[in-house]
């Protein structure tokens, strides 16, 4: 969730607004914009490659650990062959690999968060050889969430003057802690939940890493932009693997780190020149797609009195599916409503308060409209 944003380091890339001979050298202009953002497209090619590389190799490797998803193991599994649980090791491989080479650790953002993060890839490498407890899986993605807090990277809306309930007491910054391990928490689980189909959580992924690199590069964010756009190529390189008919699966530790990095990197944003009541919560429109399945899977578990996290096929895929969807149709719908949401959230900003957040508002109501749609099985062909 955003912050308080800082002055930008770099002017911004459009010709609105420059004076009459500035235009007329519009050439000139594309020129430098091209120039100053060829760092994002590098990084991607950069990550991309890695990913897809590593993958090869984390396939092999966890074939011969015996690190696999065995078909029929539970009622909603239906692939017919043991899958590698390679993505979690390839992702986390290839974003460290790339931050490396870039000499991106410098931010200490990016710090946090692959330090923090190895603990939730831990946790996640746990779960897929053993299925350790979801009490055990919780504890561990607060501890990340916690290291996160410690090393700077918090949500500050409480403490910020700009919110309706800014303030600057011990409760404030409690109540933002508590706010920032639920968010952590929430994301990375909203991931692991969305992943009930082959290429569906790495695509979403991917898709709000380009979103976060472009808010990243309007807000100045230079490190966080190529950051944003490392993780995109390496979804775009895991994509390749993971999507039908996937070679690998993500595994607990591929989806939670997913979640994990998307979550640390929507807290590390600062947007420039936009009042916080108007920015709050792009990066939850950004995420609002997982964001969404969680809230209609966990709503429908308490309410039919089930175990929150018991494997099922009840997801938002599970019930286009039930709808008569085609399985294509579905996982593109739900890519195009992320889509579209992003779109979205770059629109708000540019808006009065009253006016972004009645959008958001909106958004809300008919997100839970089409909760009622998909939980109503009457309404079921």
């Amino acid at each position: 969730m955003p912050g308080q944003g800082g002055k930008t380091d770099h002017p911004r890339l459009n010709s609105r607004g420059l004076p009459k001979a500035d235009r007329l050298r519009t050439g000139s202009f594309m020129n430098f914009y091209v120039s100053s953002t060829s760092f994002m497209f590098e990084a991607i090619l950069l990550s991309c490659s890695l990913a897809a590389g590593l993958a090869l190799v984390s396939i092999r490797f966890t074939r011969r650990l015996g690190l696999l998803d065995m078909p029929r193991s539970a009622p909603h599994k239906l692939h017919a062959i043991p899958m590698p649980l390679a993505g979690g090791i390839a992702l986390f491989s290839a974003l460290t690999i790339s931050e490396w080479v870039l000499g991106d650790y410098s931010d200490p953002d990016v710090v946090a968060t692959f330090v923090a993060g190895s603990l939730v890839l831990l946790f996640g490498l746990w779960d897929d050889f053993k299925e350790i407890s979801p009490l055990v899986k919780l504890v561990g993605q607060i501890l990340a969430a916690m290291v996160l807090i410690k090393l700077g990277v918090a949500i500050h809306i409480f403490e910020s003057p700009e919110f309706f309930l800014g303030g600057n007491g011990y409760w404030d910054v409690y109540l933002d802690w508590f706010l920032t391990i639920l968010w952590v928490v929430g994301i990375t689980n909203a991931f692991n939940f969305v992943d009930s189909m082959d290429g569906l959580a790495v695509g979403l992924g991917g898709m709000a890493a380009a979103f976060f690199m472009l808010v990243t590069l309007d807000a100045g964010q230079l490190a966080l932009s190529r950051h944003s756009a490392l993780l995109l190529g390496a979804c775009v390189g895991l994509y390749f693997f993971n999507s039908p008919p996937a070679q690998l699966f993500l595994g607990d530790s591929g989806a939670q780190v997913l979640g994990f990095v998307l979550a640390a990197l929507a807290i590390a944003y600062r947007p420039q020149g936009a009042n916080q009541s108007s920015s709050w919560f792009v990066p939850i429109m950004l995420l609002g797609v997982p964001i969404f399945d969680t809230t209609l899977v966990v709503l429908s578990r308490l309410r039919r009195r089930r175990t929150v996290y018991t494997a099922s096929r009840d997801h938002t895929y599970h019930r286009l599916l039930a709808f008569g969807w085609s399985s294509n149709r579905a996982v593109l719908a739900m890519q195009v409503a992320a889509l579209l949401l992003g779109c979205i959230a770059f629109v708000v900003l540019t808006r009065s308060p009253v006016i972004a957040n009645a959008v958001f508002v909106t958004l809300v109501f008919i997100g839970v409209v089409a909760i009622m749609i998909l939980d109503n099985r009457k309404l079921w062909p």
